[in-house]
């Protein structure tokens, strides 16, 4: 699938089937937010859950990205893509809904919660394989970094606003119940996905086995010198990065003593940066280069973690320095994230996006739930202090992979990426 506009960068937020796209994913990031926060604070006040249970949760969420190997060659076969996305959001909207029915009978258990991580995990991944073929459809190649960056600005915004409503609707309503927003939210979705009208020409024909397409998928993105590089450095610093966001929620509410109101303001405020990261990220990248403005991205994301250790003092500090330490990182992660996601979209053939994105995405995001649960490890045998600082210096070696590729010398999406 490739995208038949020329209207040029600028036009994006005037393209209707863009804006539909944009506000459908705007509202699901909304949602999201809400359940990231509820989850773990169901595992930790109404099920007591140790560390490592935490960690596990976070694991089982991002272990359906195993998946991706087989679910992306799947999909490539798939002519209307968009349906997929539909179903992705309703799968996930129904199993998040079976959280507050067990709560009103008093009957939610580790076990439903560990399989709703699951669930979720798996719609998650469906979506992301479907998306990759949809978002061309609707992009011209030279609107990449542009359309990523106002994609981006909408989750930066949810993660700005998300975690402060969300921290407040868990406190007002509880947790199981705030999680109807985020099922709301992939309704909403769906609704407006069902109304982009787009072009979905039928796949090629099969070349070869589903296997045989696992196997084409992974050698492009082991082969290919940007594909290769991306992974290695996202790869890593999503093992670092995850071994801190595991336990993060925990370490605020047990270690540091705050509220979820007070949680939710502290990630919220920290969330501007991600905002101004992502709006940046296309200027940046045109003042300094592509590649230039990843690496600084790499660097920036996970090092302000390991400071998370020193946060100390009275509530009003406690919660300054949180954001202060998110938002540093929220910067990092957009400015790494637009750019290196507008460089894979521009160097995958259209034929594989779906085998592309899913040899990549069982590795990248395979590691967050070993990750997750060598956080869970770590601090629950050195402490919660030591395994942040582990997960933020560690996650600055991130960034040798681009050093060592080409990446570091690309400027624009134009020059040769071979």
């Amino acid at each position: 699938m490739t995208a038949t506009a020329t209207a040029p960068p600028s036009a994006l937020h005037r393209d209707r089937r863009f804006r539909t796209f944009w506000i459908s994913e705007t509202i699901s990031q909304f949602g999201d937010r809400v359940s990231e926060l509820a989850l773990p604070l169901i595992a930790v006040t109404l099920l007591t859950a140790t560390p490592i249970q935490v960690s596990v949760l976070t694991a089982l969420i991002w272990l359906p990205n195993l998946l991706g190997l087989f679910l992306g060659a799947w999909v490539d076969q798939r002519t209307h893509k968009r349906r997929l996305l539909i179903a992705a959001d309703l799968i996930r909207a129904a199993v998040l809904l079976s959280l507050p029915v067990a709560y009103l009978f008093d009957a939610i258990t580790l076990t439903q919660l560990y399989l709703v991580a699951l669930l979720t995990g798996v719609g998650a991944v469906l979506f992301a394989m479907a998306r990759q073929a949809f978002f061309v459809a609707l992009v011209p190649r030279s609107a990449y970094v542009d359309a990523t960056s106002k994609l981006s600005m909408s989750r930066s915004l949810s993660f700005i606003a998300g975690p402060a409503v969300g921290g407040g609707l868990v406190q007002a309503l509880s947790a199981p119940v705030a999680i109807v927003v985020d099922a709301v939210s992939f309704l909403g979705s769906a609704l407006l996905l069902s109304r982009i009208p787009v072009t979905e020409p039928p796949p090629p024909p099969r070349r070869t086995s589903t296997l045989g397409m696992v196997r084409e998928g992974l050698v492009l993105v082991l082969r290919h010198p940007v594909l290769r590089a991306a992974l290695g450095c996202t790869s890593t610093v999503n093992f670092f990065t995850f071994i801190a966001s595991a336990l993060l929620v925990l370490y605020a509410s047990r270690d540091l003593d705050l509220s979820a109101g007070a949680i939710g303001i502290a990630f919220g405020l920290g969330a501007l940066g991600g905002f101004a990261g992502a709006a940046l990220a296309p200027r940046i990248s045109r003042a300094i280069g592509l590649g230039r403005t990843a690496m600084i991205g790499v660097v920036l994301f996970p090092a302000p973690l390991a400071l998370t250790a020193l946060v100390s003092g009275p509530t009003w500090t406690k919660v300054a320095m949180l954001a202060a330490i998110e938002l540093v990182s929220s910067i990092g992660v957009m400015l790494m994230d637009v750019n290196l996601n507008a460089l894979l979209a521009a160097v995958t053939p259209d034929d594989a996006r779906g085998r592309r994105a899913g040899a990549y995405s069982a590795v990248n995001y395979g590691t967050r739930p070993l990750g997750a649960l060598v956080g869970g490890a770590l601090g629950a045998t050195i402490g919660l202090r030591p395994t942040l600082v582990i997960a933020g210096l560690g996650g600055v070696l991130a960034v040798l992979w681009l050093l060592a590729s080409p990446v570091r010398h690309i400027r624009t999406l134009d020059e040769p990426t071979t």
